[in-house]
């Protein structure tokens, strides 16, 4: 492990923290370091010279060979020869950086522990073994190489151990120097490069389990199907010599499923299946009474549907016609919404199973590599304390720092956004151990130093209350600086921004900028004030030219996978919005509670986290907390493929965001119901058949998780080339997929991620500037199969149906503390822009070739995952219904029309079943789902007022949009409010001709109230009957746009006078035209009345 770190020191060399800046572009040819003077400079460059010492602060001074003295040869870490002895003799014998055992240097006294080798120094023995010396380390130290294995944590998913050193099937085995697998090919890929083994301490004990043989064995973990597969897999191996490893028990039957193997061995098995998740079913009781209900509501709609169209009425045919077709198409909407969530689950994970399997105290890590992204555009739209707070939460996750990176894509190249970063990395360093030391939740300071809790609750360490009293002195100083920085950043210079050494900021123009990148903190580069690393920031802005589409926030996402592959390749990514930050520090552990699974890993494309925001008003007028669909909708969808992918709190698997297929079984490529219905089953011919599955599942593992050919199956690049001659991939075809980049070409291949071992660390960044050139994804696969999908503003939808048309699944984690905590516009017109811009984007894909009405048939989607597809890009189209729906009550109080006919017995009874089953499916959702009846009625509220706005716009915006290429935007501006406090923001007021349908509705329904109630009045009690139905959905619509009328009149019930001019000259033009118009008088009874009146009348 300890050489491991130091390739990865040397790999990072070339990224040191504020070593420079680099901007440059790929296209122009242009490559520039730029000087960046941070704070930290004089420090750091202290820790670069090797001059102080770290611990004690005097000079190193010289080693017997007249070289700088250096005490631990991992790292490196400053430290002077007293230091050295002292720790060496009375410390813990460690470096305080690595962590790594000192090394006996020449002229120092042996301690006890110290390797026992006469006349022979540690150091100068130090690479070799008792079989010598390694191969791959045959360079000199002093050269500028590369010597980082083809993968950093390249033993991350493997499972423990067995004590005879052999492994269990399915683990990449380790190379020694007689068994060595090649890593790459020379070709597109590079020159061969070998792997060496990873460190394991054959001294720390293996605990044993003493196995009862008079117990099943699957109790054990033997015996299952899968088992069975991985044996096989074993076995297959053998027979390939790819394992040459000797099995110390050769007693007995020798079977490796374990009737000739020893205790220890079935330990470590139990130990490795244990699953790292499970499944929590809704009750049976609550699942099947819901599931009955659904039944029922069928039925009668059937029959409901049947009195409808049987019974029309004559005298008001149109209004009866539209509200027919308007409930045709609600009903067709509810069963597009209600089968998904046929049958929902919830699911617990593990976290103290994947600590013992991965994450062992005393043992090097083998989590997986992590790549967190953030966006940002605008800083004065999204504010830099937002986006730091938001990084210093990732900076400070409960996860090994030298797997997490985190990555802030800044969309709008703005040196605000960069100064900003620059101030959080500082900050950093004290907040960090901070956390660490006392285990605080949130970890994002602004929202922890405004919980309104008992901070001393669980904290027993007495230096905790005088800690946090200066950490929030320090954290307020933060905050001065960054609001500092915005004020001077909202007016920008006539000669635009400059560095602080005097070099133009190359972001000048947002719109014709170089690609940039700046490390902030990095191995080695930025250590917190305890002295420990550090995880990762990197600052990225793409490039970006006049004449070149750059795909907004699906652009930046792609060119963030890119550039994190160049530069750490973690095996994972997971990004989030700038406001979205880390509620819950232990959320990549519960990502990779499913991702590191054995069974659910290879095949799941990404976690999905709910959404859940702070500073939401208590009563959450306008649904923004979307509970019904986080905890309902996606439930449901979890026990189908998955839930759908919604734009932030997601981790995904890279391999799958490179367009490959899943490692599925033989269960998974069974045909999906349309084609089972159309072609038949697969029963007959079951011999035939299978082999064709297994060998479209070993082509589909080749061509996804190990593309181009399985490393572990070529043996010294000979037979296994030969074998898997017929999978190799042309290097022009790679280029045409994936773009022309050797180095990110062959990161694609590390399925467990990590750097390639031929890839040279000086020209690390200077790929990393060409892969986010703005012409890099020309004539490739970018945006079409790879990465986020482009064609729609909601590239989130596209995106995760792509992925599930694959086979892939998806999983919904929702730890008991929430993962991740955002912020949402809590006002009015806010709300309703962001609904429009989200049914804009369904919109754009309902009218696209990824439509899930036509698409993906060939591949493995299942029906219920599609039915919910579906739904979520038609569901603006209900709009159109709705908003007719809504105006028939004022209509049939105007003219004293109705849209049904006397109603019987009969006919009531089924209205009141339909109202009935309704009132029970939306209580036992409730009941099974935790959700409150509140939120659901705050849903049902929006679900109107939406519809008769947002949704609306976005269906005609779509239709220009995609038919005739007009582009319309609905602006917001804002009007000044004096309104202060807690929900100041909710009061605000913002024009938006989003607000003219629901008000217009508002108002006719008023009137149409008014005028039925006077026309009751002059007409006596007669007439009272008849006038309950109509008022019933009057004031249904009433109640269903309530919060919006709230939200017109403000805090003090003052409504904006262009909204009710609007409104009320909409109302009269209506009501006029109607009156003209007449409908539902005939020709005839209108001269019948000409003539009994006379003209004089």
């Amino acid at each position: 492990m300890g050489m491991v770190e130091e390739r990865e020191g040397r790999r990072w060399k070339a990224m040191e923290t504020n070593a420079a800046m680099v901007a440059g572009s790929h296209r122009r040819n242009e490559f520039v370091m730029i000087r960046y003077e941070g704070e930290s400079e004089s420090k750091h460059s202290k820790n670069q010279n090797g001059q102080i010492c770290q611990i004690c602060g005097d000079t190193i001074g010289l080693a017997e060979t007249g070289d700088v003295f250096v005490a631990c040869n991992e790292c490196a870490f400053p430290v002077c020869r007293p230091c050295y002895e002292y720790e060496r003799k009375e410390g813990n014998k460690c470096c305080p950086q690595c962590k790594t055992r000192y090394k006996r240097h020449k002229g120092s006294p042996r301690v006890e522990g110290d390797d026992e080798e006469d006349d022979v120094d540690d150091l100068n023995n130090e690479f070799t073994n008792g079989k010598g010396t390694y191969p791959w380390l045959s360079q000199s130290r002093g050269e500028d190489v590369d010597l980082s294995s083809l993968s950093r944590h390249e033993s991350y998913h493997r499972i423990p151990r067995l004590t005879s050193g052999q492994q269990v099937s399915g683990e990449m085995p380790d190379a020694t120097p007689d068994n060595q697998s090649i890593r790459s090919q020379s070709g597109p890929l590079g020159s061969i490069e070998k792997r060496g083994p990873s460190h394991i301490d054959p001294s720390l004990p293996v605990p044993v389990r003493i196995v009862d043989p008079s117990k099943d064995l699957n109790l054990y973990g033997l015996g299952s199907v899968d088992w069975k597969e991985r044996v096989e897999g074993w076995k297959l191996k053998q027979d390939k010599n790819i394992m040459h490893v000797p099995s110390r028990y050769t007693e007995g039957k020798g079977d490796i499923e374990g009737t000739g193997s020893n205790g220890e061995d079935l330990q470590l098995i139990d130990e490795a299946r244990q699953p790292l998740s499970h499944i929590v079913p809704i009750p049976s009781n609550q699942l099947n009474l819901y599931r009955l209900v659904i039944i029922c509501r069928l039925i009668i709609l059937c029959f409901f549907f049947q009195y409808r169209i049987t019974h029309p009425v004559s005298d008001a045919y149109p209004l009866w016609l539209t509200s027919v077709i308007c409930e045709v198409w609600f009903a067709l909407s509810w069963l597009l919404d209600q089968f998904p969530k046929w049958s929902p689950i919830n699911r617990e994970t593990y976290l103290d199973r994947l600590a013992l399997r991965y994450d062992r105290d005393g043992e090097p890590s083998q989590l997986a590599p992590i790549d967190v992204f953030v966006s940002t555009v605008d800083p004065l739209k999204e504010p830099p304390l937002i986006t730091a707070n938001t990084v210093l939460s990732i900076l400070a996750v409960d996860y090994p720092v030298d797997k997490v990176s985190c990555y802030v894509s800044d969309d709008g190249s703005a040196m605000l956004t960069f100064e900003a970063l620059s101030e959080t990395a500082e900050f950093a360093k004290k907040w960090v151990p901070f956390c660490k030391k006392h285990s605080i939740e949130p970890r994002a300071p602004e929202f922890y130093f405004s919980q309104k809790i008992d901070y001393l609750k669980d904290k027993i360490q007495p230096s905790f209350v005088k800690e946090r009293r200066a950490m929030k002195r320090e954290y307020e100083e933060f905050k001065v600086r960054i609001n500092a920085l915005v004020a001077k950043a909202q007016k920008t210079p006539e000669e635009g921004w400059t560095m602080q050494d005097g070099t133009p900021w190359p972001g000048n123009n947002p719109r014709d900028h170089p690609g940039m990148i700046q490390v902030f903190l990095g191995h080695n580069g930025g250590l917190d004030i305890d002295g420990n690393e550090l995880p990762r920031l990197v600052y990225v802005s793409r490039e970006k030219r006049p004449g070149f589409q750059h795909h907004k926030k699906a652009g930046a996402m792609n060119a963030l996978i890119r550039v994190s592959a160049v530069l750490t390749n973690g095996a994972y990514l997971l990004n989030v919005d700038c406001d979205h930050y880390f509620n819950n520090s232990k959320a990549l552990r519960e990502a990779m509670c499913f991702m590191m699974d054995p069974a659910l890993g290879k095949k799941t494309c990404y976690v999905q986290f709910p959404q859940r925001f702070d500073g939401i008003d208590v009563h959450d007028r306008y649904a923004n907390r979307n509970i019904v669909f986080f905890d309902i909708n996606l439930k449901g969808l979890d026990g189908i493929q998955g839930p759908v992918y919604v734009g932030t709190g997601c981790c995904f698997n890279r391999q799958a965001l490179y367009g490959y297929d899943p490692v599925l079984t033989e269960a998974d490529l069974e045909p999906n119901i349309v084609i089972r219905s159309c072609c038949g089953s697969r029963k007959k011919g079951k011999g035939m058949n299978k082999s064709y599955i297994d060998k479209k599942r070993a082509f589909k593992r080749t061509e996804s998780t190990l593309p181009i050919f399985n490393t572990e199956d070529i043996d010294d690049g000979v037979e296994g080339y030969e074998e898997e001659r017929s999978l190799l991939m042309s290097q022009k075809k790679l280029e045409k997929r994936f773009g022309q980049s050797p180095i990110f070409i062959a990161s694609t291949f590390m399925e467990q991620g990590g750097i390639p071992a031929s890839t040279n660390p000086a020209s690390l960044l200077q790929e990393a500037i060409h892969v986010i050139s703005c012409g890099y994804e020309d004539k490739t696969e970018w945006g079409k199969e790879i990465g986020w999908i482009y064609g729609s503003v909601t590239e989130d939808i596209l995106t995760g149906f792509k992925m599930h048309a694959r086979g892939w699944i998806s999983i919904y984690c929702m730890p008991p503390r929430p993962a991740f905590k955002g912020s949402a516009p809590i006002n009015l017109s806010d709300r309703l822009n962001q609904v429009l811009r989200w049914a804009l984007g369904s919109i754009e894909i309902l009218l696209s070739r990824h439509c899930p009405i036509w698409y993906g048939y060939s591949g493995r989607l299942k029906l219920l995952e599609r039915i919910a597809y579906i739904n979520t890009i038609v569901y603006p189209i209900t709009s159109i219904p709705l908003i007719a729906y809504c105006v028939l009550p004022a209509i049939c109080l105007l003219t004293g029309k109705f849209i049904i006919p006397e109603i019987s017995n009969y006919a009531g009874m089924w209205f009141i079943l339909l109202f009935a089953s309704i009132f029970a499916t939306g209580i036992l959702e409730l009941k099974w789902s935790g959700v409150g009846i509140e939120d659901w009625w705050r849903n049902e509220q929006f679900w109107v007022i939406g519809g008769t706005s947002a949704h609306l716009f976005a269906v005609f915006q779509g239709l220009l949009k995609v038919l005739a290429g007009i582009d319309t935007n609905f602006t917001v501006t804002s009007k000044a409010s004096d309104d202060e406090g807690d929900f100041a923001e909710l009061y605000v007021f913002k024009w938006t001709s989003l607000l003219i349908p629901p008000t217009t509705v508002l108002v006719i329904n008023l009137v149409g109230i008014v005028a039925g109630v006077s026309y009751a009045i002059n007409s006596g009690y007669q007439s009272w009957g008849p006038l309950f139905g109509k008022l019933f959905f009057a004031f249904w619509v009433i109640v269903h746009l309530y919060p919006f009328l709230k939200g017109l009149l403000g805090r003090q019930n003052r409504t904006p006078t262009i909204v009710i001019v609007w409104s009320i000259l909409l109302a009269s033009i209506f009501s006029l035209l109607w009156v003209r118009v007449d409908p539902f008088t005939s020709s005839s009874q209108k001269a019948a009345a000409i003539g009994q009146c006379g003209i004089n009348c």
